[in-house]
């Protein structure tokens, strides 16, 4: 073992994480969904998504058995919906393939969806005690200080640069105590801004304190301009008081979840009532827009109220489109800033 790995598991053993739900209640299947979850979402954000959603599929076989939007409402806020797409359709593969049992082997893991060669690695590591490395984001981190290693990590010689560097540090015994320590360590010490150099374990041999580049490394993206966008939706209510809503297609954002029919660029509401529901409009006001922020873009959201004069007589394609009433409880996946703006009309 390593300068490096003996500090690391010296330092966890003291200080490292070792009480988080999924570590609990161990088990292959815990920590795949924890894994999924945790995917560019940090620990404390996923802790109460990850017990609300175990409580409710405790098991693989409950998951790949539940209807999707069951998933999606349970995964609802947050964000990267793709993910809960890919653990429920890989539910059903390891169900289908696996006899409900998550694979052990790298290539098997890579085969479901959803999963990359870190997840994976993490998998093998955590559930199976197997001596693969990982390279998320604070393992990227941490190793490009410790080396002094230059260049954004998004580059294809950098990362294969780090992921040798991760190789050659991952040990062969206590491997799962290892790869949960580098992770805390660039989760609790060397965090992007202000980290910890003085109490971390490695300091002694970091390029970086050496040298003062903490604040420089990782090397950050290079810089573009942030793309912002509008969109016009509808709240579409019927003499019910109910909602319209529409299911988003697979791809894009917030996909599968159920959302607010979108106003397109070309249209007026007018014709979107004509054309979508054969009928017309008593009164429209519009509501004060929303921003939301994803990851790459910023959102900003319109909304308008449509009053309808009449209850539609165009037929609303089952399982496509629901009518929602916003007194009652939201047991589908909806995209957090349109729950809340549903939530306002109570």
């Amino acid at each position: 073992m390593d300068t490096f790995a003996r500090r690391l598991l010296t330092w966890y053993d003291e200080f490292g994480r070792n009480d988080l739900p999924w570590q609990r209640a161990a088990s292959p299947y815990a920590v795949w969904v924890s894994e999924i979850m945790l995917q560019q979402t940090q620990v404390a954000t996923v802790i109460p998504y990850y017990e609300r959603f175990m409580v409710r599929f405790p098991t693989v076989y409950q998951l790949a058995a539940a209807p999707r939007d069951d998933v999606l409402a349970h995964w609802a806020g947050l964000g990267y919906y793709a993910r809960a797409r890919h653990l429920h359709s890989a539910a059903a593969t390891i169900v289908a393939d696996h006899s409900g049992e998550l694979p052990n082997s790298m290539a098997s893991l890579l085969a479901l969806p959803g999963i990359g060669r870190t997840t994976a690695g993490a998998i093998l590591a955590l559930a199976y005690c197997q001596r693969q490395a990982i390279l998320d984001g604070n393992v990227k981190r941490v190793l490009a200080r410790f080396h002094g290693v230059s260049g954004w990590p998004g580059r294809a010689n950098v990362l294969e640069k780090l992921w040798t560097l991760a190789e050659e540090h991952t040990p062969s015994r206590r491997v799962a105590e290892y790869t949960q320590g580098i992770m805390d360590l660039g989760a609790t010490l060397c965090t992007r801004s202000n980290p910890s150099c003085d109490t971390c374990p490695l300091n002694r041999d970091c390029i970086a304190r050496a040298t003062g580049t903490q604040k420089r490394l990782p090397t950050p993206k290079p810089r573009g301009l942030r793309p912002k966008r509008k969109v016009s939706v509808l709240l579409v209510q019927d003499n019910q008081q109910r909602v319209l809503l529409e299911r988003r297609p697979d791809a894009g954002i917030w996909g599968g979840l159920f959302s607010l029919p979108e106003l397109g660029a070309d249209e007026d509401a007018d014709g979107w009532c004509a054309r979508y529901l054969g009928t017309q409009m008593s009164s429209s006001r519009s509501l004060a827009p929303i921003d939301h922020a994803f990851t790459h873009f910023d959102l900003c959201i319109t909304p308008m109220i449509l009053e309808l004069q009449e209850t539609p007589c165009s037929v609303v394609e089952e399982g496509e489109w629901l009518w929602y009433k916003p007194a009652d409880e939201i047991d589908f996946g909806v995209a957090a800033p349109i729950g809340a703006l549903l939530n306002s009309l109570i």
